[in-house]
This record gives structure tokens, C-alpha cells and sequence, in this order.
């Protein structure tokens, strides 16, 4: 399998660049379309120099000579926000506008197949600006006539990841945390690590073309669980006070002013926490078995290759296990 030529877009963002190496570990050839302006920086040399293609999904008439003589596509464009809340808003039509260049283009192209990671949480929970729009850019996609693999994943634990990086900057940072509504909402967190090795899979396993998929780590938890969960790895002593009352907005310009996360980030992050996020089916467990990191062991790893940078192998000494804690 790994002849196959594999597109890879948002190869400079927290999944696609970590995709690259791991695409690359496996024999892929690999081409990574770039925006123009953007530079891929690697921080690790790779087995084989990718191919780099500029484009802009916005614009139809770049993708072609991106697309030409590929395989299989990795759709990793959406829009997490922006550096505002007035960007975050204006960036669900974009999606919408690059999903359907992408879409056609790559029916134009004969494209075997098409895996994009999306967002999970259930059309009729009122879903937040965000998850809606990542549901839609997955109908989208699913509505050509390449097969497209749909992943749903909720929080993703990972460095650099903005999930990580919020948990990881307020803890760090505040010895009493105050915790608004959204962070007491129930999830199903998945290491980076997971949703690498389920992407892969789904590449090297025929049968998951054409259907979506809820993917998840084995535990059941919240953002507060979560953020005690780091302060018992690290051996810091915290306490979490809940103030439901505080409006979502303000409590997203909370966050950012403790953080180094945009405001535009945060806020459809926060939004999206107003749903539980937990997976509804796990048939992928049985197409693509894989070990599901436990929460405490991902969190170690992020900080792990926070310590010592990507692809390092993981340090422990940061951590303090639960079976370690006294």
C-alpha cells in the first residue's frame, strides 16, 4: 500500500505535520500543499524529502497541479477560530467555500479517496458555530464522487494542541482555578497519538472507505477532570472552583488573558463543550484495534515533547503517575 501517492492538506498544523512523519515512517509519498506564504518547517529530518505544492483553496484554479496523479487526500482544513471572535464567525463560510473547491476538484482529479477529521457531537444537541461547521464541511465532502472517510474526534490531547495548551498553561499558572460551566461538560479525550495511528489505519484498511467513524479514548471525562488530572501528573496541589453563572464569552477572555491561546481560538472550543462529546459507536475499534492511551499517560507524553521536543521518545520525570502518587 504504501505506493500509493498521498495529498496532504494542513501539513504545518498540530495534526498534519505530525501525519507527515508518520505517513512518511510508513513508505508514503507524500505531497503537502502549502498556502503561498507559508513555509513547512520541520523539526526531525524525514526517510524522504515531500513533495510541496503551493495552492490556495480558495481559489479552484490552483488545486488541479495540486491534486494531479494522487491517490488518497488528507482533509485537514477547518477553522479552529481566529485571533477574534469577529474572525472565528467569518471563518465558517470560508470552510464551507474550501470544502466544495476541494470537493470538485478532486472529482475532477478521480481521487480513490478522501479522509478528513472532523469534530464530534450529534447534529441535534444544538451544536456550537464550530462543530456545525465541521459536520457540514463532512456532508460536503461525502456529497462527491470520491469515498470519503469521516473521522469525529472530540478533544484531542497533544502538544501544542489548543486543548493541551489551555489545561496545561492554567494549571501551571493558578493555584485556585475557577471553572465555568463548560469545563464540567463530559467528553471522550483521545491522545494525538490515537487519531494518528486511526488515520493511518484507515489509509491501509479498504473497508472504512465512505463512512464516519466516532473515535475516542477509553475514558470518559471532563475539561476539570482533565485539568486535575494534570495537576496530579505534575505532583501540584490545585483546587477548581465551578461558577456556572459566568457567560461562555467572558469566560473565553479569561482564558486567553491566563494563556497564550487566541480568543477566537478558545471560544469555539468553550462553545463546543456545551454538548457532551462522547462516541456513539465504536466500530472502528474493530477495522483498526489499536492500544487507546489512558488520559494520564497522554498528558505525560505532551509534556514529555514539551520538554524535549517533538518525536522525542518519552521522559517520565515530569510526571508522577497515578500508581506513583503516595
Amino acid at each position: 500500500m504504501a505506493h500509493q501517492k498521498v495529498l496532504l492538506t494542513g501539513p504545518t498544523g498540530f495534526i498534519g505535520k505530525r501525519l507527515l512523519y508518520q505517513l512518511d515512517e510508513r513508505g508514503y509519498q507524500v505531497r503537502c500543499l502549502v498556502r503561498a506564504g507559508e513555509t513547512l518547517d520541520l523539526n526531525l529530518p524525514l526517510r524522504q524529502e515531500p513533495e510541496i505544492v503551493y495552492a490556495d483553496l480558495l481559489d479552484p484554479d490552483s488545486l488541479p497541479t495540486a491534486l494531479d496523479g494522487m491517490d488518497t487526500a488528507y482533509y485537514l482544513v477547518h477553522s479552529m477560530g481566529g485571533r477574534s471572535i469577529r474572525q472565528t464567525r467569518a471563518f465558517v463560510e470560508k470552510d464551507r467555500t474550501v470544502a466544495r473547491n476541494f470537493r470538485e476538484a478532486a472529482d475532477r482529479a478521480g481521487l480513490s479517496r478522501i479522509i478528513y477529521l472532523g469534530g464530534l457531537g450529534d447534529a441535534g444537541d444544538r451544536l456550537s458555530h464550530h462543530l456545525a461547521s465541521r459536520h457540514e464541511v463532512a456532508r460536503i465532502l461525502q456529497a462527491g464522487k470520491v469515498k470519503t472517510t469521516v473521522l469525529r474526534a472530540a478533544v484531542i490531547i497533544g502538544a501544542g494542541g489548543a486543548s493541551f495548551e489551555i489545561i496545561r498553561y492554567l494549571v501551571e499558572r493558578l493555584p485556585v482555578l475557577l471553572g465555568p460551566r463548560w469545563v464540567y461538560t463530559k467528553s471522550q479525550p483521545i491522545a494525538v497519538e490515537n487519531v494518528l495511528a486511526y488515520l493511518c489505519g484507515c489509509l491501509e484498511t479498504p473497508e472504512t472507505a465512505g463512512r464516519t467513524f466516532d473515535i475516542g479514548g477509553p475514558q470518559i471525562l471532563s475539561y476539570a477532570d482533565l485539568m486535575g488530572m494534570y495537576a496530579r501528573v505534575r505532583g501540584l496541589s490545585r483546587t477548581i472552583i465551578g461558577v456556572p453563572l459566568v457567560p461562555i464569552r467572558l469566560s473565553a477572555y479569561w482564558v486567553h488573558f491566563i494563556t497564550p491561546v487566541p480568543v477566537g481560538v478558545v471560544l469555539p472550543l468553550a462553545e463546543g463543550l456545551r454538548n457532551r462529546a462522547i462516541c456513539r459507536e465504536n466500530s472502528i475499534r474493530d477495522l483498526i484495534p489499536i492500544h487507546l492511551t489512558p488520559m494520564e499517560t497522554a498528558i505525560c507524553n505532551a509534556l514529555a515533547e514539551e520538554t524535549e521536543g517533538p518525536g522525542k521518545l518519552l521522559s517520565q520525570q515530569a510526571c508522577f503517575l497515578p500508581g506513583d502518587l503516595a
